[in-house]
């Protein structure tokens, strides 16, 4: 089995939410961007031995928390001598309106990922958008290129859509999947 690694930065909670069930549908380790930016101390050694690295932010702004941003831009040290080249990457956000410009913050994901020569996994996923479609349906905010999911600013992180949690789950499923196939 690949091994994968779900790195991601969550300012209220939210995307860990989202975090642990990409990671449990991936069967991935968590690997978390603290409040200043930083991986813990063996961080970087964990995402070198991976497989596979999904890719987490909230979106703030349009984009990646600047948490993230500062995680990505230490990438820089794996980038010069190509640690992450072909590896298989994926990536997803929450934001709190529906359409929030989490495109935006996958654009930026998927970016990072070919900076480093990865190869990307797409969300693989029909959408739920037909007239008798519900909340909490598997892919209904309807993502094609990583997962997302959506948190009303007033709500907390145990009141997430539970359509969004099991869309996320499906998608770590499929990054696993598609990881067993590439290094079959």
């Amino acid at each position: 089995m690949t091994n994968v690694v779900v790195v991601y930065h969550s300012g209220y909670g939210h995307t860990q939410r989202m975090a642990q069930a990409v990671a449990e549908g991936a069967g991935a380790d968590l690997l978390a961007i603290d409040a200043d930016g930083n991986l813990p101390e063996g961080g970087w050694e964990q995402l070198k031995a991976a497989g596979a690295i999904i890719f987490g932010s909230p979106t703030y702004m349009g984009s990646v928390s600047w948490q993230f941003k500062k995680f990505a831009d230490a990438s820089s040290k794996p980038w010069f001598s190509q640690e992450w080249k072909d590896k298989l990457a994926a990536g997803f956000t929450n934001s709190a309106g529906m359409n929030g410009d989490k495109q935006g913050t996958l654009t930026t994901l998927f970016t990072l990922a070919m900076q480093h020569g990865m190869v990307w996994v797409s969300q693989g996923l029909m959408p739920s958008n037909s007239k008798a479609a519900q909340r909490d349906d598997i892919n209904y905010l309807v993502s094609y290129s990583g997962a997302i999911a959506q948190s009303p600013s007033d709500a907390g992180a145990s009141e997430m859509a539970a359509g969004d949690l099991a869309t996320a789950r499906l998608f770590g499923q499929r990054v696993a999947d598609v990881a067993a196939k590439f290094h079959a």
